[in-house]
């Protein structure tokens, strides 16, 4: 199955690599390994009758991305509810600060391989 994806962007794992110019298609993937993976998974795909759309995850990884959503979700409640017209500098620093402790560990998982 082919994906679709951002010039110099690997279309499993997400991350950036260089474009290298001249002549041939565009690179796809960032690495020997992700392409090898992505034919893997094209082809289990096929064999499950999954389309592009559909994705296959654990229960324990969709559970642990509800809860990180759910830290975030509470950290921007948090934030709108303090924050208020005469608010200082410093609580917009620390409101902000919030709301990054909550959001890296999202991050953290999506950059994850």
């Amino acid at each position: 199955m082919t994906k679709l994806t951002e010039p110099g962007r690997c279309g499993r794992c997400g991350r950036r690599f260089p474009l290298a110019g001249g002549r041939g298609r565009p690179r796809r993937y960032c690495s020997q390994a992700c392409r090898q993976w992505a034919y893997v998974a094209g082809v289990r795909a096929g064999e499950l009758g999954l389309t592009e759309q559909e994705l296959v995850v654990t229960r324990a990884e969709r559970d642990d991305l509800h809860d990180r959503l759910y830290v975030l979700e509470c950290a921007i409640e948090d934030v709108e509810r303090d924050l208020r017209p005469s608010s200082t500098k410093r609580d917009y620093q620390e409101a902000l600060d919030w709301i990054l402790d909550a959001a890296r560990p999202l991050l953290a998982a999506a950059t994850r391989t």
